[in-house]
């Protein structure tokens, strides 16, 4: 199995620390020249002509291979390559009438940063050029070139101490290592992938079954045919998305015509992008540990397509797309679920947020808020009984008593129990801080 271990490093010293800040900005700068080549030929400016891939890279490989050592200096090139690879395979489906999977024209790859507002801070290392060892002191040394080591009297690796306890310390492979500063946290971190032996999987304790309904205000319904059912909340969450979208718009907003971007803009978007991955990653670990200990082994998730096709709001379709990333998301579960040893199915979904459970109603309900009501009588939380609608389409096995359901809010450390968990309802539409009206939701990037 391919997993990823993420964790923090800190420098050992002054003088190790401003060793890593240079390392990494030499990377970046590096970066930035072979991809300027690759752009100028793209666009055909200024004299460079040709094909992308004839950019000289071989001589700025030569540039800074005694700063950044030649395997980190060919690795970076190579992941400039990977991103335009990847450009161009973009670019080539969104100009395919037959694939609907990329809507907007792909950008070529940016460049990280500049010596006036600050370059991205980041680097990548060949899986040879570094080692890790965890224990009760955990550290990681990379390879550094000759003239840092010079420059700063340093002999050998630059040694870091780790901080954290890693999710696969076993591991039979690793995979080059992505090392970057996050200016949010003022924190260097590194993500390592690694292939683990299938022996790591869990194996389900029963064969019980699960849906969830990825919702816009609330991020996930659950329901489980044990009987449970779990509301992950997430308008906070939201609104400060929100928020620092308006801001980003407003920056923009102020920048001079021939520019488009800043450091300010782009460590905004960078804050945003990893307060949502932080929240969805720890999202994903609540609710696959809640579900294995009741024995759940398979999980449908709803297929959102057809049901944005269908019924949803623009304004729903945009929280769900730039806020929520429903495919990276769904990737994330996915890739926690099969640690666990349960498999995820992705399904349609439609029409079940408008199906009442009792007379099987799709025109003559009405949603409010969080509640769906029917003239037969029927009122209930919307989501959830979403969640049981799609479930009970899936599985032939019936459906236990619901219990009463527990709703979880985001801390931003921890998914934690509501203190609002067993509300029903009306008691919701009674309490006026419940009572939410969304606004336009600003576009931009959605990482």
């Amino acid at each position: 199995m391919k997993r990823t271990n993420t964790f923090t490093v800190r420098p050992l010293s002054d003088n190790g620390e401003q060793l890593l800040r240079d390392l990494l900005d030499a990377s970046a700068a590096l970066w930035n020249e072979v991809n300027y080549l690759r752009l100028m030929r793209y666009n055909d400016k200024d004299g460079f002509k040709g094909d992308v891939w004839d950019a000289d890279t071989g001589t700025l490989e030569g540039k800074y291979k005694d700063v950044l050592g030649a395997s980190t200096a060919q690795q970076v090139i190579r992941k400039n390559s990977e991103a335009w690879r990847g450009f161009f395979r973009l670019k080539e489906q969104f100009h395919d009438e037959s694939n609907t999977s990329v809507t907007e024209h792909p950008e070529p790859p940016g460049f990280r940063g500049n010596e006036v507002d600050g370059r991205q801070l980041k680097t990548v290392i060949r899986n040879t050029s570094y080692t890790v060892e965890w224990g009760d002191r955990s550290r990681l040394e990379i390879l550094v070139g000759s003239e840092l080591k010079d420059r700063y009297d340093h002999i050998g690796r630059l040694r870091l101490e780790i901080a954290g306890v890693p999710n696969w310390p076993d591991y039979e492979k690793q995979g080059r290592l992505d090392l970057w500063y996050d200016e949010t946290d003022s924190t260097f971190r590194a993500s390592q992938p690694v292939t683990v032996s299938d022996n790591a999987r869990a194996t389900p304790l029963a064969e019980e079954k699960a849906a969830l309904d990825i919702g816009a205000n609330n991020l996930i319904a659950c329901t489980t045919t044990t009987g449970e059912q779990y509301l992950y909340e997430g308008r906070n969450l939201f609104d400060r998305f929100r928020e620092t979208t308006r801001e980003i718009a407003r920056l923009q907003s102020k920048l001079e015509d021939d520019r488009y971007s800043s450091e300010r803009i782009r460590r905004l978007y960078r804050k945003r992008t990893r307060r949502r991955d932080h929240a969805q990653e720890a999202l994903c670990r609540d609710l696959m540990d809640r579900l294995y200990d009741k024995g759940v082994s398979m999980v449908y998730i709803g297929g959102l397509i057809d049901v944005l096709e269908t019924h949803w709001s623009v304004e729903t379709n945009a929280k769900t797309y730039n806020f929520w990333a429903f495919k990276k998301f769904t990737e994330r579960l996915v890739c926690t679920a099969e640690e666990y040893g349960i498999s995820v199915e992705v399904r349609s979904e439609a029409w079940t947020s408008q199906e009442c459970p009792q007379c099987g109603s799709t025109d003559r309900t009405t949603r409010h808020q969080d509640t769906l009501t029917c003239p037969c009588g029927f009122e209930g939380h919307a989501d959830l009984t979403a969640s049981e609608t799609f479930l009970e389409r899936n599985t032939s096995e019936p459906v236990r008593p619901m219990a009463r359901p527990v709703r979880f809010e985001w801390d931003d450390h921890d998914w934690s129990e509501s203190p609002r968990s067993h509300e029903s309802p009306k008691e919701q539409r009674t309490d006026p801080s419940t009572v939410h009206c969304d606004g336009n939701v600003a576009s931009g990037e959605s990482a």
